[in-house]
């Protein structure tokens, strides 16, 4: 990992432990991988009947068995936890960028109360104005990403409130870069 990429996950991780958010790092390895999901799952006292999630565009890690990757409707009501990739992660606000994917990264990644965002240590940029250079042309290509930061919290309605219009709870997992050959 270089100098500038290890500063980008330090402040990366300052940011989102500001927003109370949790982030596990792990090396790019399927079975690491599954346990980590698993250990998050089993954290936030979440049934691991209850998972559904959205393919991981990574060559080194895919969804374990046991995570629902073609969610119903019904399943994605049922559902407490949403397993998304993320595209890109913005440093200097803690944020993940989720493309929207034909398999339902949006519905996965906004109705469980839990999130789970998936992201490379690679894939991180230091502040919003290179992630949107970054973003630009799939956007100018009529393509579309949510950028969220933390839990969904609202004081619209007097006291802050948690979830409303989305997770109550992230948890990051962030794939170490080790030469796992991803484009």
């Amino acid at each position: 990992m270089s100098v500038e990429s290890a500063s980008f996950v330090e402040q990366f991780e300052s940011r989102l432990a500001d927003l109370e958010v949790s982030v596990t790092r792990t090396e790019p390895d399927e079975d690491q991988f599954a346990d980590v999901l698993e250990t998050v799952v089993a954290d936030h006292d979440h049934d691991l009947d209850a998972v559904v999630g959205t393919r991981i565009p990574f060559s080194s890690v895919s969804l374990p068995n046991w995570i629902d990757d073609d969610p119903t409707p019904a399943t994605l009501e049922a559902a407490t936890t949403g397993v998304t990739a993320a595209s890109l992660g913005i440093a200097d606000y803690g944020s993940v960028v989720l493309p929207a994917t034909p398999d339902g990264s949006e519905p996965v990644s906004l109705f469980p109360d839990l999130h789970v965002p998936v992201l490379r240590e690679r894939d991180l940029v230091a502040d919003m104005p290179t992630a949107i250079e970054l973003l630009g042309p799939d956007l100018r290509d009529g393509k579309s990403a949510i950028v969220a930061t933390g839990p969904s919290a609202t004081a619209d309605m007097g006291a802050l409130v948690k979830g409303a219009h989305g997770p109550k709870d992230v948890h990051v997992v962030l794939l170490e870069d080790g030469g796992d050959g991803d484009e």
